[in-house]
């Protein structure tokens, strides 16, 4: 199922004979291991030899490795240099600070600085609320994370977690011109983490909590947001639920189904299924029943956490016990985030016809989203090359920037229902379709129209 992909791409500079075929031999050596062409440059020429830039993406680090070797061993051709194209575009990092004043001369310094700047302290000190008007903490956001549930690759610490922190902050500069910064804790002591991210709340207008583990990212959130005057989002728990609503809002359009009438399974109970599950909750769906790797929950299972055990609660109102395989009977919709290959088409076969399946496991989903066609009318995957990808991106941009203008001191589910539906909304009834039910990423309408939604939420809630 995978195919190749611009997170493995390379660019191998060669020097091959000066010939009629050497073209073809080369794009024909990549293609034959199963290397994707991308470009191919001519970048030296000489009256025997050319130097060559080929750029082809590739499956993993040992397929882009068989793609040179197979370039190398071509008669009359070396290989002069290999580049990791991801890795060149983090070479030094992804984000700077840049001043957004001139500090052109001594009066320039003066009022930007010190003495003026003493005036400003001073006006805040006074009155703190100032610091929103008078500081880079209106527009600022801080990615603040431990290390601990980093992408699909675990527990791997603050350093390695910087390089995702800084394309967090990036996408957030890009996408809704909100200034954020990494925050990469080297501790994953709760206590600490609480109490680090009060001490350094004062520089910004929000919080947003990324790829730290559950449960402990249960208490984060919550603890926070009880302590701060800001907004505190958890993107892998609340980024993940909004997209899934407004891309389930769109898939049941596509199939003419109502949520109310629909059984919902979803696998993985973590951080981002459990938050699914609590915004799903607020939609009134016939019933939803959850799976983890113990199973559907239940509430006399045994071994529940206080997480589980609220979602035992709340879901599952036939009781149902079992495996996945079994709460896929009769369902009507798949949500899963949770491992790869759990099922296969054949178990998408017992579901209801017309069946939704949001398959979001990243990089592999829970099922082959091809074998999950041959019975389903919709489906979705976490990955950029299949339709319908469910992306956090359609929703952590926007909604920062709504709260931010509205200068919101919280967010509640109000507000995370507003993105949802300003997200679905952007696919109109001339766009939906069953390949079509998420805009792009590269929308320009959405961050907007979350936005506006959020700023109109936070207003709501303030009786304005």
């Amino acid at each position: 199922m995978p195919v190749p992909g611009p997170g493995y791409s390379i660019t191998v500079r060669v020097e091959a004979p000066a010939s009629s075929t050497a073209a073809g031999d080369l794009t024909t050596a990549v293609g034959r291991v199963g290397g994707v062409l991308t470009a191919f440059d001519v970048v030296e020429s000489h009256a025997d030899t050319i130097v060559i830039d080929i750029s082809a993406n590739a499956l993993s680090e040992n397929h882009a490795q068989d793609i040179t070797a197979a370039l190398d061993s071509l008669p009359g051709v070396r290989v002069r240099k290999v580049s990791d194209r991801t890795f060149l575009i983090h070479l030094g990092g992804k984000i700077e600070v840049s001043p957004k004043v001139a500090l052109r001369n001594r009066d320039d310094l003066s009022r930007a600085y010190t003495p003026g700047v003493a005036r400003v302290c001073q006006a805040i000190a006074a009155n703190p609320e100032d610091a929103r008007r008078l500081t880079i903490k209106r527009n600022t956001v801080a990615v603040l994370t431990d290390g601990s549930a980093v992408l699909g690759l675990g527990n791997i610490g603050p350093a390695a977690a910087l390089p995702v922190m800084e394309g967090k902050a990036a996408l957030f500069k890009k996408f809704a011109d909100v200034d954020a910064w990494p925050v990469c804790l080297d501790t994953q002591d709760t206590e600490e983490i609480i109490m680090i991210a009060k001490a350094l709340a004062p520089v910004y207008a929000g919080i947003n909590l990324e790829d730290i583990a559950a449960p402990r990212c249960f208490e984060i959130e919550k603890r926070l947001r009880e302590q701060l005057d800001i907004p505190v989002f958890h993107d892998d728990q609340h980024g993940t639920a909004i997209v899934v609503v407004a891309a389930l809002r769109n898939a049941l359009r596509v199939v003419g189904k109502s949520i109310e009438d629909c059984k919902i399974v979803v696998s993985g109970v973590g951080a981002a299924g459990s938050a699914i599950i609590r915004l799903l909750l607020r939609k009134n769906p016939g019933d939803i029943v959850a799976a983890d790797i113990d199973g559907i929950v239940y509430p006399d299972r045994g071994n529940l956490d206080d997480n589980l055990t609220w979602i035992a609660e709340h879901t599952n109102k036939g009781g149902e016990s079992g495996t996945l395989h079994d709460a896929l009977v009769g369902a009507d919709v798949f949500i899963g985030v949770s491992a790869p290959n759990l099922f296969g088409a054949e178990q998408v076969a017992t579901m209801n016809d017309d069946a939704v399946v949001f398959a979001l496991a990243n990089p592999d989903p829970e099922i082959d989203p091809l074998e999950a066609q041959k019975h389903a009318a919709v489906v979705a995957t976490g990955r950029s090359d299949f339709p319908n990808q469910i992306n956090n991106v359609l929703a952590f941009p926007g909604v920062f920037r709504g709260l931010l203008d509205a200068a919101a001191h919280n967010i509640d589910d109000n507000m995370l229902l507003a993105a949802s539906d300003a997200i679905a909304d952007v696919v109109d009834n001339g766009k939906l379709n069953a390949s079509f039910i998420v805009p792009s990423v590269f929308d320009s309408a959405v961050a907007p129209a979350v936005a506006e939604a959020v700023r109109n939420a936070v207003r709501a809630e303030r009786g304005q």
